[in-house]
Order: C-alpha cells, then sequence, then structure tokens
C-alpha cells in the first residue's frame, strides 16, 4: 500500500495572524527605538541591528524550509560543506 504524501496549506487565517503579528512586532520596536531617551546614534544603532535581525531570521527561515522540502521530495539532505 502506498501513501501519498499530503501537502499542507496554511489557511488565510494562520497567514493573517502572521502579518498582524509581525506587523505589531516592528511597530512596537520602532516605537520603542523612537521614543528612547538616547542620543540618535544609539537609535540609529537599534534600528539597524533590529533590521539585520528580521532579515537574519527570514533567511534562516527559507534555508530551514528549503532543506525539509529538499528531504520530503526524496533529495540527499543538504551539506554546506561538501566540495561542489
Amino acid at each position: 500500500m502506498s501513501e501519498t504524501p499530503v501537502k499542507q496549506q496554511n489557511t488565510a487565517a494562520f497567514y493573517g495572524q502572521a502579518v498582524a503579528s509581525f506587523s505589531v512586532a516592528m511597530a512596537a520596536t520602532a516605537l520603542g527605538i523612537f521614543k528612547l531617551q538616547a542620543d540618535a546614534w544609539v537609535r540609529a544603532f537599534l534600528a539597524v541591528a533590529v533590521l539585520y535581525l528580521v532579515t537574519s531570521a527570514f533567511t534562516l527561515a527559507k534555508v530551514i524550509r528549503d532543506r525539509q522540502d529538499g528531504q520530503r521530495a526524496g533529495g540527499r539532505a543538504y551539506d554546506p560543506f561538501e566540495k561542489l
């Protein structure tokens, strides 16, 4: 008996909640940095650090998703240290 893999789809509500949560978190962080009683260079440093953290998180999520998709497709596991 063969099993057909089921592709799971996120619902529109889950997607909307994720977007809303991300938006609220970014807005709250931006407001907190803006209202911070510190010099402009400190606020600018914190803003750049937050942007770097967000882009790194998106990149990490994509790498993990791509690795899982490759393993589900029956492909060989990705090894970042293998020779090209």
